[in-house]
């Protein structure tokens, strides 16, 4: 499913003119961005929650040579799912 297939699916269920579900759809998307660049978690009851892994520096190896490289610490968003839903998808 893309965004475009999203977008017409809430304008028919809510029955709203094209647009302006496009409009709620990306502010949406926004915020959710927006919250998680603040640092801050977000968790949508029955759906699930969307917050920010912090992975710490560690070294690795590359596959080919086998030398040790660094890696560098990072910060990934990532989602789990919620009870709701799980259920629903089973």
């Amino acid at each position: 499913m893309r965004k475009s297939d999203l977008v017409s699916m809430v304008a028919d269920k809510v029955e709203l003119d094209r647009k302006i579900a496009d409009k709620a759809v990306t502010a949406l998307f926004e915020s959710i961005q927006e919250a998680l660049v603040a640092g801050d978690k977000v968790q949508l009851m029955g759906f699930g929650t969307f917050e920010i892994k912090e992975r710490a520096a560690h070294q690795g190896r590359n596959p080919s040579t086998g030398a040790v490289i660094d890696i560098a610490a990072s910060r990934s968003p990532v989602f789990k799912a919620g009870k709701t839903l799980r259920d629903a998808v089973k």
